[in-house]
């Protein structure tokens, strides 16, 4: 599989995700974010971290770089893209995505692991992963909360949209396992082709035997997983 791992200034989890990819012996690459070549990748990653800062909005100044535009035809191409956590951000602002991302509810920001259930298989981040599965996977942010209109959420429901929500351990769903006040729970959605993802927990900091836990390496697994499939 060939990756493109893109650093924008700000950026902390580039290298995370490069090493996720590298260590299982896929072409990854890092892309920084003034080129306008992503080296004909399967998948593109958007990193978390701090994009410019976050300054004016989170995601908003990195809508503009160059290689943003080359990450757009990708998308248009039916590319592949996970963004995560300042990548859902950025997803989002490039219209790749709906909703946006506002402060937490605590106005607060929260660093912790947090479980996550799998909404739906149907996509290549879930792929053979059992509906209603719950994850412990990392969150550290401040802006992660979700919001989307009524009829965009109906929208996001009536496609099958939703890939992640916010969960207790048991995979139950209520008000006590939403860390940001996140409409509906929500910790992750799809494009409507299902290629893009953009979810707020890191899956890149669960999966070596260096941290606790490794739910992360299942999201990882399953993307191996159908591009095999489907290759």
């Amino acid at each position: 599989m060939r990756v493109s791992v893109i650093t924008f200034p700000g950026s902390n989890c580039d290298h995370d995700a490069y090493e996720v990819f590298a260590s299982k012996g896929h072409q990854a690459e890092l892309i920084w974010h003034k080129d306008t070549d992503l080296k004909n990748p399967d998948l593109v990653v958007l990193p978390g971290g701090f994009s410019y800062g976050d300054y004016l909005r989170c995601g908003a100044l990195a809508r503009f770089s160059p290689i943003v535009s080359e990450v757009l035809k990708h998308a248009t191409r039916g590319g592949m893209i996970i963004g995560i956590c300042n990548g859902f951000q950025i997803l989002t602002e490039t219209g790749l995505l709906p909703g946006s991302l506002i402060m937490n509810i605590g106005l607060k920001f929260i660093c912790q692991n947090q479980y996550i259930r799998v909404e739906s298989s149907n996509s290549p981040y879930t792929f053979n992963i059992e509906t209603g599965t719950p994850l412990m996977i990392p969150i550290a942010h401040k802006e992660g909360n979700f919001y989307i209109d009524m009829a965009g959420l109906n929208k996001l429901q009536d496609e099958d949209r939703i890939i992640f929500r916010y969960c207790n351990a048991f995979g139950g769903i209520d008000e006590q396992s939403n860390p940001n006040g996140s409409i509906d729970n929500i910790a992750g959605i799809c494009s409507t082709n299902r290629r893009v993802l953009g979810m707020m927990p890191h899956p890149e900091r669960s999966v070596t035997e260096s941290v606790p836990g490794s739910d992360g390496a299942m999201i990882f697994a399953a993307l191996e997983e159908y591009l095999t499939a489907f290759s």
